[in-house]
């Protein structure tokens, strides 16, 4: 065990990329202890990527490339300029309800910084805003994107734990309504604080064509319920539907309906049946293409063929992770350094919520230094059977590792939204790290919240059907 866990932190601290650490340590602990043959690494790192739902993450990193390039970004800021942008700290709540919105279609934390960071940074330095406050609001708002369906590390979970992905999935949507919630409480303090005003004067028409595009998404299911009872079929129901929505949109050319459209078609089709979450990652790259390449018209092959170079580069590097990740973990098991960390942790406590308390802790640690990939797949195979042992339910704590996580990406060493952002305001990351620390007091209480209040996970999914 010491073999193992000293040479994956050596290495670490010698600043080999966290793949590498991993494989590299299971190797020699494989050639120095002899416990399997060594081409045992091969097979187990094979093992680790053939996974059906691990099906989900290219077509989740292109669906978010895709939009990026789809124009979607600037229409869903203008969409968030009309709804908040009148309010004190305007551009502050924008930059949230940005993110809320590009969650439904991204999955990722990096996705979002890159992609609206981009747009919202620049236009907050442009009406007065510090680079500093601009800065902390992307970052925080970035933690919404694996929180609010889809989500990439939702789906690594759900592998690793076995457990429903489109539950988890489902489990998501309140806790990212809390979090928004206290983000945008935040960006109100600072406004009053500092005496904002706001960043776009208030307009009746501007704010009810705001509300109409959330009514004509609203009533979208609504609609399709009543056809159905009328005795449509449900394919034909949803297929009248979307005709009669893309011709309203066309006709008076909304911000962002069909950009709101897209959590709508993902958690509907998984709810119907239509297909699985990892089939809803192929839906989602479908509706971006459809987006770019027919609504917008903004999509050329010579941009899409960009966005698919740039998935592949970025899934390799994931499902590297994963690879090495896997063989670890095993290792982890084989060595008992497993068990013995979660005897450890039972010797402590036998509460539940004590030891909520003390995995907090811990992953929070873990996701300061490792990938949020990685980490998944390392603590998954500990943390699992005491979460069981002690009747937790599994998708509550797959929120309360993923949000922990997300919490990680934020921090130096190995913080990649910390590092994205700091490249996009072109500021040092010792800057940047100052900038976001106000910024981890709502997400603690966020944190605190999703984890004692299981409810606040479990009751949608409950009432979907999809948990017990």
């Amino acid at each position: 065990m010491l073999l193992l866990l000293g040479g994956f932190l050596i290495l670490m601290l010698l600043g080999v990329p966290v793949a590498i650490a991993m494989a590299s340590s299971s190797l020699l602990y494989i050639l120095v202890s002899g416990v399997t043959p060594d081409v045992t690494l091969a097979q187990r790192m094979i093992a680790g990527v053939e996974s059906f739902p691990l099906l989900a993450v290219p077509f989740f990193i292109l669906a978010g490339n895709l939009m990026n390039i789809a124009g979607v970004t600037g229409r869903i800021y203008k969409f968030a300029v009309a709804l908040v942008g009148w309010m004190r700290g305007g551009l502050g709540h924008v930059n949230i309800i940005g993110s809320v919105i590009f969650s439904g279609m991204s999955g990722t934390a990096i996705a979002d910084a890159a992609g609206l960071g981009t747009i919202e940074i620049k236009a907050m330095k442009d009406h007065g805003y510090s680079t500093e406050f601009s800065v902390g609001v992307t970052a925080a708002s970035a933690t919404l994107g694996p929180i609010i369906p889809p989500s990439l590390p939702f789906v690594i979970y759900g592998m690793m734990a076995n457990v429903s992905i489109g539950a988890l999935f489902l489990g998501g949507v309140i806790p990212g309504v809390v979090m928004t919630l206290l983000m945008m409480a935040t960006v109100t303090y600072f406004a009053h604080k500092n005496n904002w005003g706001s960043d776009a004067p208030f307009s009746w028409p501007q704010l009810g064509s705001a509300g109409l595009e959330i009514a004509i998404v609203l009533a979208f299911p609504l609609a399709i319920w009543l056809m159905t009872l009328a005795g449509m079929s449900t394919n034909m129901a949803v297929v009248l539907g979307l005709g009669t929505l893309l011709a309203i949109d066309w006709y008076f050319d909304f911000s962002a309906v069909m950009a709101l459209m897209a959590p709508v078609i993902l958690i509907g089709g998984m709810t119907l049946g239509w297909f699985t979450p990892t089939e809803a990652a192929v839906a989602a790259v479908i509706w971006s293409l459809f987006l770019g390449l027919v609504r917008y018209r903004t999509m050329t092959l010579k941009t899409v063929a960009k966005a698919t170079f740039d998935t592949i580069e970025t899934t390799a590097s994931v499902l590297f992770i994963v690879t090495a990740a896997s063989i670890f973990a095993w290792l982890l098991t084989v060595s008992q350094a497993a068990q013995m960390l979660s005897d450890w942790m039972l010797s402590i406590t036998h509460n539940k919520w004590v030891f909520l308390a003390l995995a907090n802790i811990l992953i929070l640690f873990v996701g300061c230094f490792i990938d949020t990939t990685a980490a998944i797949t390392i603590l998954v195979p500990i943390l699992l059977p005491i979460v069981l042992k002690l009747g937790i339910d599994p998708i509550h704590f797959g929120l309360i590792m993923t949000l922990n996580l997300m919490i990680g990406l934020l921090h130096p060493p190995l913080g990649m939204v910390l590092f994205v952002l700091a490249r996009v305001a072109k500021l040092s990351v010792e800057r940047t790290t100052v900038a976001i620390l106000p910024w981890l007091v709502p997400l603690m209480l966020a944190l605190i919240a999703i984890t004692y209040i299981p409810e606040l996970t479990l009751w949608l999914p409950k009432y979907m059907g999809l948990s017990k």
